[in-house]
């Protein structure tokens, strides 16, 4: 069983940003987790992300970006969003300091993880989790926010369903053989970015996610038993 531990708070530059805990009895890895473009921490998509993780052996620190603490609606340039997970990071690292430590996150957050892997500022990270990696915008498929995937070195999981507008298959299988071992792509049959299914399709929403779940926490655990580079 899980256990949410208390908000707690973040420097990113100069402001402060929230965060919250959830701490298995007997964890094996920890993973800090972003939010999307349009949604917080809180969301129940990142709620229950976090609880299952939780419940499968795995820490999970999620937080806000700045302009979603400040209840702005534009993102933060990519530079400050990189600076927040560096900041999460080092906080979970702090945290769990005997963990492997991963990092990820939904959309918006998944792209801004990797963005401060792509220049080194999640050196303690072991590998990183997109929960539907942004691709390109709905109805415009192109490659361009995938060309700093070559300058991460960390192992990636790329969780992906078949009707995600957000991301052409095709171009998703693009990118994961160019990134060559360094790539795993997991693709959701059915489903769309938030990794939803249709009822023609023979099972519910929450099972679709629970196949998220279930894959990315046998990839972390998987990692995290491998001896640290």
């Amino acid at each position: 069983m899980a256990i949410a531990g208390d908000e707690i708070q973040l420097a990113v530059g100069t402001e402060r940003v929230s965060a919250l805990v959830t701490t298995p009895a007997e964890p094996a890895a920890a993973l800090v987790l972003a939010h999307g473009a349009g949604a917080g921490m809180r969301h129940a998509f990142l709620a229950t992300i976090a609880a299952a993780l939780g419940d499968r052996g795995i820490a999970v620190l999620r937080y806000q970006f700045p302009y979603m603490e400040a209840k702005k609606s534009r993102t933060d340039p990519p530079a400050i969003a990189a600076l927040a997970v560096e900041s999460a990071a080092r906080a979970a690292q702090e945290r769990w300091p005997d963990l492997p430590l991963f990092a990820g996150g939904k959309s918006f957050g998944g792209r801004m993880t990797s963005t401060a892997a792509s220049t080194g500022r999640l050196g303690a990270v072991r590998g990183l989790v997109f929960f539907g990696f942004p691709l390109h915008p709905p109805k415009r498929p192109a490659l361009t926010r995938a060309e700093h995937l070559d300058q991460v070195p960390q192992p990636m999981l790329f969780l992906q369903g078949t009707r995600d507008d957000l991301a052409d298959l095709g171009l998703i299988r693009e990118v994961t053989a160019r990134l060559g071992e360094r790539a795993t792509l997991h693709v959701v049959t059915g489903a769309d970015h938030s990794f939803a299914v249709l009822k023609s399709s023979g099972r519910s929403s929450a099972e679709a996610l629970a196949e998220v779940v279930d894959t990315a926490a046998a990839w972390i655990i998987a990692l995290a038993s491998r001896p640290a580079a």
